[in-house]
């Protein structure tokens, strides 16, 4: 047998009322929709028919109460128990015999947030077709009474009264009042007035600010823009792009930051839904990769949440996404082709988000190549640049490494370039793909090695006693010594490692503290491998290296060498291993025990 839901209308209204709105600002914003919406259910039915609203706050009318009053269609006696009395209910709804998309309101629950800050809600409502007027008060409990009065109200429209609890007065006061409504309601398409002691102010404007009037220059338009940016998103725009999307009724601008962003940081757009504002912080309107542009837009078919804090995210609003994106990136690629300095001051501070795009667009990969900087040994340039003296681009993945390696890549005359940071291997990768692959590739360890000069043979015979020890002592830590002749000589030594030897190097410390059946596992591994898993490269040309031949003490040179290997993993920014910081201890406190002993 069927069964119906039992409702606890209390505990619903508190639910909806107190979660899930997130402030309870929004009391005012589904007034002003509640009014709009009857009054443009009216406009379609009599085009004719006026088209306004009055909001009035306690100290105007003078018993404590808020009074909110338009000229809309208006609500018989029926369609109160139906859709007022109702949850989920909606006045916008095929009942009266409109399409839904002509209303702000979507789910019948608007008129539920009055109890965030009131106790009672009253209403006095006289329909457009000829019905006697009605009054309805609500509470808070859950409870409703409805008495039809024809005197109640002798226009057609409604009035909404609310009774504020004692904690919420200053909701209803006309400061706070008349800012919520020019917040709200200043670009609604019916006329907006709120009063106070002083009278009648009018809130709403009559067009919307990024609209180009007639008699305004592409300059003023865009300036006038400006100004808007400055006053109400709080920053001067590097450039303004006027955005227009016909097939979901789109209007609107995107401002561009003026410097980098972070691209962690929350996108806020504000948004209106037919001339309402929806948020001022509204996110997934744009791209990802767009972190670095606000945008201001109203729109007719995106829909919003139940609370109209958010988007939907639906076809639609994927549409619009990439529609919004696309005009993003034909504006770069103009602005590239007719103002190319302030293309490149624009990519050089918003790189991440270009970088990004880049992957997936070919034009924008070339704009990147062309503006977007990166270390090099030759300095910080763009890749155009850099390829201009280097037929093949050198590059290393890993930051640590760049800083490690650059300086000998220098001086021996290589070009590398650092694609440590996000993205940047990618890109690269990308170039290689669309050029060939000997665009741009990763730098081997061997390369550097190969291009290192080799000592003379009697400066490796003097050698050849501390590379013994050196091979012995080395051995624990995976290491081979070797020895070469470079720049730049305050360099004393440099240690490299390929990806395989760092793979082996890192499956054999997983190997002392496994289980059996993993060590045996990771045994193999190692085992497959040969030679060491990293080179200790001696530079002859340091004094420092020099004067290891002419130790007589084992021990010192023994201490000497691992001081030099310790070093060198620093230098590498490498992170230290349990057996290297033992490693740096003891050499480190052993040469400080022989200077304090002379």
């Amino acid at each position: 047998m069927a069964q119906t839901f039992g409702v606890n209308l209390r505990g619903v209204i508190d639910l909806l009322s107190h979660h899930l709105y997130s402030s309870p600002r929004v009391y005012l914003r589904e007034l002003l929709q509640n009014a709009v919406d009857a009054v443009t259910a009216r406009r379609l039915a009599d085009p004719s028919a006026p088209g306004r609203i009055l909001i009035e706050s306690t100290e105007r009318t003078g018993n404590g109460t808020l009074r909110i009053t338009d000229t809309g269609i208006g609500l018989d006696e029926s369609e109160v128990h139906s859709l007022l009395s109702t949850l989920g209910g909606t006045s916008k709804r095929d009942e009266l015999g409109f399409a839904r998309q002509d209303f702000l309101g979507q789910f019948g629950v608007g008129l539920l947030s009055c109890f965030l800050v009131a106790d009672e809600v009253r209403l006095v409502s006289r329909s457009a077709n000829g019905s006697p007027a009605v009054r309805w008060v609500a509470h808070g409990d859950g409870t409703y009474e409805v008495e039809v009065d024809d005197t109640a109200r002798a226009e057609v429209g409604t009035t909404v009264e609310l009774v504020p609890r004692r904690d919420c007065d200053h909701w209803a006061e006309y400061d706070t009042v008349a800012m919520l409504a020019a917040e709200f309601g200043s670009l609604l398409p019916v006329e907006v007035r709120v009063a106070g002691p002083n009278g009648q102010v009018l809130v709403t404007e009559d067009e919307l600010p990024w609209t180009r009037r007639k008699d305004e220059s592409v300059a003023q338009h865009h300036e006038r823009l400006a100004e808007y940016c400055r006053e109400t998103m709080g920053f001067e725009p590097f450039d303004v792009v006027p955005l227009e999307f016909g097939a979901v009724g789109l209007t609107g601008a995107a401002f561009v930051l003026p410097a980098g962003a972070n691209p962690g940081t929350r996108q806020a757009h504000r948004v209106y839904l037919k001339r309402m504002l929806v948020g001022t912080s509204i996110e997934g309107l744009l791209p990802d990769w767009a972190y670095f542009v606000r945008c201001v837009v109203d729109t007719s078919a995106l829909r919003p949440t139940a609370s109209r804090e958010s988007l939907y995210e639906d076809e639609t609003l994927l549409a619009v996404r990439d529609a919004l994106g696309t005009r993003l990136r034909d504006w770069l690629l103009r602005l590239d082709a007719t103002e190319p300095e302030r293309a490149g001051a624009m990519l050089a501070a918003h790189q991440l988000g270009i970088k990004s795009v880049a992957l997936i667009d070919d034009e924008l990969l070339r704009l990147a190549e062309r503006w977007v900087p990166f270390e090099t040994t030759r300095g910080t340039m763009p890749l155009r640049q850099f390829r201009r003296g280097h037929a093949t681009v050198l590059y290393t993945p890993d930051v640590d490494e760049f800083r490690q390696l650059a300086p000998v890549a220098r001086a021996q005359g290589i070009g590398l370039v650092n694609a440590g940071y996000a993205y940047d291997t990618e890109l690269l990768k990308r170039l290689a793909t669309l050029d060939g692959a000997n665009t741009a590739r990763r730098v081997e360890p061997s390369e550097l090695l190969a291009a290192l000069g080799r000592p003379s043979a009697q400066v490796a015979a003097a050698m050849k006693r501390t590379m013994s020890v050196a091979a012995k002592v080395l051995d624990s830590h995976d290491c081979e010594p070797m020895l070469r002749d470079f720049d730049p000589v305050s360099l004393p030594a440099l240690l490299v490692a390929d990806a395989g030897g760092a793979r082996r190097r890192d499956a054999a410390d997983a190997r002392e503290t496994a289980d059996p059946l993993w060590q045996d596992l990771l045994g193999r591994l190692v085992d497959a491998d040969s030679g060491a898993a990293q080179q200790l490269v001696l530079n002859t040309r340091n004094p420092l290296v020099a004067r290891l031949a002419g130790i007589d003490d084992p021990t010192l040179l023994e201490t000497a060498v691992l001081a030099l290997y310790v070093h060198a993993v620093l230098q590498s920014h490498r992170p230290l291993r349990p057996k290297d910081t033992a490693t740096l201890n003891g050499s480190f406190l052993d040469l400080l025990d022989r200077a304090i002993g002379d």
